[in-house]
């Protein structure tokens, strides 16, 4: 199936805004810029990677609309954007998910007519359900015909779908880009963008957001992680350890203060990754030069953690009584002009 480029819906996937926030960080001797990625189709970066993936198997004909059928895990973003995209194009999808996702992003997935399976056993080994996740979708791609597994964790149509993403950044900027924050989870972003600093010879340095507790940038500890989509309890065949230039470790309470932080100083309301890189420009601000110009890639919105991450009674159940971590008055913030 030939196609010049994206259509309807699909064409508006990339080109998200690049916006500066001048009331983060206050005191800090830089500027600091944030890559608004809930402004795709679906909600997430994750329309990048699932509009390359498919795309690439449409064009080669592998993929055909009406008799091919994808099925994917995912804990919820790429899940989403595979569902827009197979919508658009007739493909049958089934998404692989466990107890973790929220009902409203089942929601969001049932009203895209995906079909929807949910794991309810975690690996005995790890304690994680992406292993099971895991086995399931490689147990239906043998099961039904017709089959395709876009495998977020291995195929490289990930990772190119984010050499954009930083191409982008580096336009928007004029190529002035010192530091760029990325989460991971399948290090697709981190490696598009190492991509297209080596390619177009800038001196932007990568900084690897990782979970405590992940295995991508550490042994990881077994430690349960309740930020969705954020570090990862299996190493992705993705993996290059050498592509960050520096790794910086948040935990799950760090993600909550970032977000709650982000709303209250810039308005903006990030999903849990997105706080993620608030808090380790946090962690890593005293050591960056006067004048650095960072930016942090925010993956989703909060819209899709009002139950959670935004909910006071959800915080206070799993981290106790810490509002006073984020809770402050107006005096020394700095106010628009």
């Amino acid at each position: 199936m030939a196609e010049s480029g994206p259509r309807g819906i699909l064409s508006t996937i990339g080109n998200t805004p690049l916006v500066q926030l001048d009331r983060l960080l206050p005191g800090f001797r830089g500027r600091v810029h944030a890559k608004l990625e809930r402004f795709n189709p679906g909600g997430s970066i994750k329309d990048r990677s699932a509009y390359s993936m498919v795309r690439a198997k449409l064009a080669s004909g592998e993929l055909q609309p009406g008799r091919s059928v994808v099925v994917e895990s995912s804990s919820g973003n790429l899940a989403i954007g595979l569902a827009q995209v197979c919508r658009y194009y007739g493909l049958r999808f089934i998404c692989v998910v466990d107890a973790k996702t929220t009902e409203q992003n089942l929601a969001i997935l049932r009203a895209l007519q995906a079909e929807v399976e949910v794991v309810t056993e975690a690996d005995p080994a790890t304690g994680e359900y992406l292993p099971m996740r895991l086995r399931r979708v490689r147990e239906l791609v043998a099961a039904l015909p017709d089959a395709f597994s876009p495998d977020q964790y291995a195929n490289p149509l990930n990772p190119s779908a984010h050499y954009e993403t930083m191409r982008e950044i580096a336009e928007a900027l004029d190529g002035r880009v010192d530091y760029v924050f990325c989460p991971t989870s399948t290090t697709g972003t981190l490696l598009g963008c190492r991509a297209y600093i080596a390619d177009q010879g800038l001196d932007t340095r990568l900084v690897a957001v990782d979970a405590v507790g992940s295995v991508l940038y550490g042994r990881g500890d077994g430690r349960r992680r309740l930020i969705p989509g954020h570090g990862a309890s299996v190493r992705p065949p993705l993996l290059d350890p050498t592509a960050p230039d520096h790794v910086v470790h948040v935990s799950d309470l760090d993600c909550v203060v970032g977000c709650r932080r982000l709303g209250q100083r810039e308005a903006i309301l990030g999903g849990g990754s997105s706080g993620a890189t608030v808090a380790a420009l946090d962690k890593l601000a005293p050591t960056l030069p006067d004048g650095a110009v960072c930016v942090l890639v925010f993956p989703d919105g909060g819209d899709r953690y009002l139950d959670t991450i935004y909910s006071d009674s959800w915080v206070h159940e799993h981290f106790g009584e810490v509002t006073h971590l984020w809770k402050e008055s107006r005096e020394g913030v700095p106010q628009p002009c």
